[in-house]
């Protein structure tokens, strides 16, 4: 499994339209396991997305879907900045198919 972990700032007061843009543009995504967006609750302009995919080249491939590259060109003029990125291995979990 490949899984992200990042944290992007909306410009100010834009948090809740972004969320909605992000989770608008996550239907039928394949190799998709999970994909979560969160607030920070410590930063009202922060969002936190978390992401699974069955790998790496299903996550590449998703970036050329027309619903997702959609989705990151409504969402770009609202995003100031992403504060961080992390990589990660999934190993499992709930909700999350064990090989």
């Amino acid at each position: 499994m490949h899984g992200l972990i990042g944290r992007l700032r909306a410009t100010p007061g834009n948090r809740d339209e972004l969320a909605a843009i992000l989770l608008d543009g996550i239907r039928a995504m394949p190799g998709c396991l999970s994909y979560v967006v969160s607030e920070d609750p410590d930063d009202e302009d922060a969002l936190w997305i978390t992401e699974v995919w069955d790998n790496a080249a299903s996550h590449e491939a998703s970036l050329q879907l027309p619903a997702v590259r959609e989705a990151i060109s409504r969402a770009r003029p609202l995003i100031a900045g992403f504060d961080s990125h992390v990589l990660t291995r999934p190993l499992g979990g709930h909700g999350l198919a064990q090989d």
